[in-house]
């Protein structure tokens, strides 16, 4: 290759080339730099010695008494080297192709000395100093460098030349840079400089150029895969060549990631985790199955431009988790909500953390805002509450937000707001009503307001809130309705017997009755009007204010010698009940007023002491009712012997239309004619609360009343079974006639050890009647035993026929046309979740 040349050079070359016609030249390492200029370019530069035209004259030169070579023989050859030192009257030469410092007298040097400077390039030949044989450089001629224009070179940089292919357009030379390692950027080992390189593809071969920070111009970090631009460079000395002058053009194009915020019907929303910011993406960029794309997802993603605006390719999944966007302090911090996220959005609300909470962290106090997504649970906020949470900080531009806020039991001591108290009286599916104490309508509650996470159920004791849930909207009248309908917010369950809707003076007070009480099913045992003194309390019921006198006592009555009496509590009422006498025969009514002590702690079966009296029309009553200990029930002479037979009479308080009050039970013969019959009462029942209907088999003993020497069932229990009819969600019937009725109606709660029935199966049940409806239900319900498996039913021979013989070309044929694709409430393709069957009562 000739000097000068611009011939590609050799691939990671190192060694030299042939010389030039006038004599053999070795080559520099720096030959190996390739470059292509950019035309037009007028900037001067020093190029690579290999490539410098040299003026040299021979006439010039003189050996002034030295030979060529050290022994003196032979005309010299010329070397080329750096001047690097350079006093009066003598100097030191660095050699280019070899590892040699030589001496020179500055009367060798051909030219103005006052023109040589340290660092010039020359050109001489070496010879020996006749006194101590040393080497020196003679006939010094300064090389004049070659105007060349000056390149700048630049392209698109990546991490792996065969990851990336590139070519030469138009003129310019493509690089790929391999960027200093961040722990190494701007320190290194002492004595040390840390190194990238650049490199380049020409022509098929690769090469390379080191670069050390301080060639980056800016102050900007390069990474792997960057577009750079910048010139070549040749240490003089060594004539390694480098690159300098480096500007970033354009950084790599990244993988970005981030979460599916929302899917559209054929494009969706992606939440960048480098930014706060969504950006758009098609489905055609999803590379992936795209049923399965959810929102929630984590994915990565190619940023390009298209139409000025930024979009997402190359669109694919990650494993979930992978996508972070915020770090958790997992201490917990209390404070004060000052701002309560509004339940109706406002048109001009943009802000997705409409909430704040006041917190003192340290000694300096902040305001953190929060979302719907950051509390626990749906139980409604209110300003002032006091809360526990974490404070939430997004790497993107950490932003802090309290998250995993919990009311704390405390709030109420600082909300000041008002609680009021009640009764569960219904529960549905999701929601409920209470029964107000300082109200007259039932209060709608949802699940979600239950504090603590409790399970309520029907006459649970509670205490809440009431809030206004805005104006309604008139479907008929298309307008708002002035008024505001208020729901329960902020449940918490309260013990037991701590709501009451009424409450009694502790004061007795003495009066004479006025007017008399007139009413069939009421108290016969009544005052007289103006001629009885009676003693009594006051009650006052909370929600209205009306008061009333209870718990009275008839002072001028002559009750000294009134038997006490003993019986059991036979049926209870709204407002009255019966008591069955203690020879277990007759039942004797009994009004709640002359209770004495709490009506609540009354049950069936309950032993009782009462005195008998007797109001208008002679009819007895029992009065001064008082709880006792439990005495013997039925019995003490109880046969061994277990008999099965059959009600043919229930018990009064299941049908009040018969005069008897016992209910009778007969021992069939064999052959099925009438056998012996035993009567029962109340005491005689296994289960008190059940209700034995006629009809029904039962299995007893028969025992003997101590005080009239009768033989009388007892420990009644019934043998019934029925088959499940069906079941609906939380309730179901049985095939079972109570009554007029041929169905008879349980709820699952009532079902044993949590099974879940079917229709077929075989159960066994009790009877109980409600009190207040006059209707039947079944509890304890057990299954004794499992129907058979539902059978898929063939299909008729007919439509087997029919559809052999339609065709798709059959123009009668039936036709399915989609007239609306299913869709989600958030307008996803159906629903993702699994859907559960909810219990009542019961908050996920």
């Amino acid at each position: 290759m000739e000097r000068g040349s611009s011939e590609p050079p050799v691939a990671r070359s190192t060694g030299s080339t042939q010389s030039s016609s006038t004599g053999s030249v070795p080559i520099p390492r720096s030959s190996s730099v390739s470059y292509h200029a950019h035309s037009g370019s007028k900037k001067h530069r020093q190029i690579p010695l290999c490539k410098r035209s040299m003026s040299f004259d021979p006439g010039l030169l003189h050996n002034n008494g030295h030979t060529a070579y050290a022994n003196g023989t032979g005309s010299g050859i010329r070397e080329t080297g750096v001047v690097e030192k350079l006093l009066t009257s003598y100097g030191f030469i660095q050699c280019s192709e070899r590892q040699a410092r030589l001496f020179f007298h500055c009367s060798q040097y051909n030219g103005a000395l006052q023109d040589l400077k340290i660092g010039d390039d020359v050109e001489f030949e070496v010879s020996s100093d006749r006194r101590t044989g040393k080497p020196i450089a003679v006939k010094l001629l300064k090389i004049k460098p070659e105007v060349l224009p000056e390149e700048r070179i630049s392209g698109q940089v990546g991490p792996d030349l065969h990851a990336y292919p590139f070519t030469v357009l138009h003129g310019y030379i493509h690089p790929v840079v391999s960027s200093i390692p961040l722990h190494l950027d701007g320190k290194s080992a002492p004595g040390q400089m840390p190194t990238g390189s650049v490199c380049y593809e020409r022509n098929g071969e690769v090469f390379y150029l080191t670069y050390t920070p301080d060639d980056v111009e800016g102050n900007v970090h390069l990474d792997t895969g960057d577009k750079v631009s910048f010139y070549m460079d040749t240490n003089k000395l060594t004539g390694a060549v480098s690159a300098r002058n480096i500007q970033l053009v354009k950084k790599k194009q990244m993988r970005c990631q981030g979460v599916v915020c929302a899917t559209k019907e054929a494009f969706g929303f992606i939440e960048r985790a480098d930014v706060v910011k969504e950006i758009f993406f098609h489905y055609s960029e999803f590379k992936g199955d795209l049923d399965a794309l959810q929102v929630g997802d984590d994915v990565e993603f190619t940023i390009k431009d298209r139409n000025g605006k930024e979009v997402a390719t190359d669109v694919r999944l990650l494993p979930q988790g992978t996508v972070v966007f915020e770090d958790i302090d997992y201490k917990l911090h209390e404070g004060t909500v000052v701002k309560v996220i509004p339940k109706i959005p406002t048109k001009n609300q943009n802000d997705p953390l409409p909430g704040r909470i006041n917190v003192r962290i340290g000694f300096t106090e902040k305001e953190l805002p929060f979302g719907e997504k950051d509390t626990r649970s749906k139980v409604t906020l209110l300003e002032g509450d006091h809360v526990q949470f974490n404070i939430s900080t997004d790497r993107r531009d950490k932003l802090e937000r309290a998250t995993r806020i919990d009311i704390l039991p405390d709030t109420f001591n600082f909300t000041k707001e008002a609680r009021e108290m009640g009764v569960i009286a219904a529960i549905r599916d999701g929601f409920g009503f209470i029964k107000c104490v300082d109200r007259d309508a039932r209060m709608f509650f949802h699940f979600s307001e239950v504090l603590e996470e409790t399970q309520l159920h029907i006459s649970d004791e509670v205490e809440f809130t009431v809030v206004p849930v805005g104006p309604v909207y008139n479907h008929f009248r298309k307008d708002m309705l002035s008024a505001q309908r208020n729901h329960a917010v902020r449940i918490k369950k309260l013990p037991k017997g701590t709501v009451s809707f009424h409450t009694q003076s502790e004061h007795r007070f003495v009066g004479v009755v006025e007017k008399e009480v007139v009413a069939v099913t009421s108290k016969n045992a009544s005052p007289t009007k103006g001629k009885e003194k009676v003693e009594f309390s006051i009650n006052e019921v909370k929600r209205t204010g009306q008061q009333s006198a209870v718990s009275i006592r008839v002072l001028n009555r002559n009750s000294s010698n009134a038997k006490r009496l003993h019986g059991f509590v036979a049926t209870l009422k709204d407002n009255f009940g019966f008591i069955e006498t203690a020879n277990h025969d007759q039942e004797i009514f009994f009004h709640y007023s002359e209770v004495c002590g709490d009506v609540e702690n009354l049950e069936l079966g309950d032993t009782v002491e009462y005195t008998l009296s007797k109001g208008k029309g002679n009819k007895v009553s029992a009065e001064k009712v008082t709880k006792v200990a439990a005495v013997n029930g039925v019995g003490e002479d109880i046969s061994a012997s277990v008999m099965m037979g059959k009600v043919i009479r229930p018990l009064r308080s299941v049908d009040p239309s018969q005069t008897e009050y016992q209910g009778l039970i007969e021992v069939p013969e064999e052959g099925g004619t009438k056998g012996q019959t035993y009567p029962f009462g109340i005491m005689g029942m296994g289960n008190k609360a059940d209700c034995l209907q006629k009809g029904e088999l039962v299995k007893f003993q028969v025992c003997t009343v101590p005080q009239t020497g009768q033989k009388m069932a007892c420990n009644v229990v019934p043998q019934r079974r029925a088959v499940v009819e069906c079941v609906k969600d939380q309730f179901g019937f049985l095939t079972y006639e109570v009554g007029e009725s041929k169905k008879l109606f349980f709820h699952v709660k009532e079902v044993q050890d949590g099974l879940e029935l079917q229709a077929g199966d075989e159960v066994e049940f009790s009877v109980v009647l409600n009190q207040r409806t006059g209707k039947c239900s079944a509890c304890n319900v057990r299954r004794v035993s499992e129907g058979p498996k539902p059978v898929v039913t063939p299909r008729p021979d007919r439509l087997v026929n029919r559809l052999k013989s339609i065709t798709l070309d059959d123009a009668s044929a039936p036709r399915l046309v989609i007239l609306r694709q299913p869709r989600g409430p958030d307008n996803s393709k159906g629903f993702n979740v699994e859907r559960k069957t909810r219990q009542p009562g019961v908050i996920d």
